[in-house]
């Protein structure tokens, strides 16, 4: 799956645990509702955002990751987060997420028909 639009925020790296390390990246979508998607990049991932600045246009590739955890008093919570694996500038002239660039159409001219008189007879049947 894939996620396009503008760079809203790039966190700090967090490093949660000795192993574990995490930074965070919003995108602004580019629709006519525009939704404010945080991606998170874990461990070696981390560093694809060292390149990247607020307000660039960006393609992220990405994986839906879920989870459960059963609470002290046995509840089932779900939480749901996005990884992203991957991230490319947007192409230049690209219009909304997921749209095919639109090629200009194509025309086609045909010569000028001649000009027809009153005196010039065709032969149709009709």
């Amino acid at each position: 799956m894939e996620v396009s639009g503008k760079i809203k925020v790039i966190n700090a790296e967090q490093q949660v645990s000795a192993t574990f390390r995490k930074r965070e990246l919003v995108v602004t979508t580019d629709e006519q509702y525009p939704q404010h998607i945080m991606v998170e990049f874990t461990q070696d991932k981390c560093d694809l955002l060292s390149n990247y600045k607020v307000g660039e246009g960006v393609k992220v590739s990405i994986n839906l990751r879920g989870r459960e955890w059963i609470n002290q008093q046995g509840e089932a919570k779900y939480f749901n987060s996005i990884q992203g694996w991957r991230i490319e500038r947007a192409q230049e002239g690209s219009s909304a997420p997921g749209a095919a660039p639109t090629a200009a159409p194509e025309v086609t001219t045909f010569p000028a028909a001649p000009s027809f008189t009153e005196e010039d007879h065709d032969d149709l049947p009709f």
